[in-house]
């Protein structure tokens, strides 16, 4: 299986209900690193997974609504904790819906999987992968 990886980050602001988050039930900051790895079992056409230039546009496009924000205000996240685990889904799947409307191009029908992971800190990190 080959792989292409692409980075960007995104700033954000939240709290968390539930006793189990302690003080992180107030509001608090994090700085997400975002891990975008595509994969597919044989090269496209041009001897690529994808166009990395592409794959870091399309990042960067589906990380700007949610950097600098506060999650709490986005009715999207409504009676949700956005914890680094449902955030890693929540990227995952706009990166989806954006390769979908064909934002990779024409070759990016021949990606099989694709993983996205949140780097909290240098220490934790949350994922989230599936087929797609």
């Amino acid at each position: 299986m080959y792989s292409v990886n692409v980075r960007d980050h995104f700033m954000i602001a939240h709290s968390f209900r539930g006793e189990a988050f302690g003080p992180a039930q107030r509001v608090h900051g994090a700085t997400y690193v975002v891990d975008l790895e595509l994969r597919r079992p044989e090269l496209d056409a041009d001897g690529v997974v994808v166009d990395i230039a592409r794959a870091a546009d399309l990042l960067r496009e589906v990380l700007s609504p949610l950097n600098l924000r506060n999650l709490d205000d986005d009715p999207a996240f409504a009676g949700r904790n956005t914890t680094t685990e449902f955030m890693a889904r929540v990227v995952f799947d706009r990166v989806t819906a954006r390769i979908a409307a064909g934002a990779l191009g024409p070759h990016a029908h021949g990606l099989a999987s694709m993983r996205v992971c949140l780097h909290e800190s240098h220490v934790a990190w949350a994922a989230y992968e599936a087929a797609l």
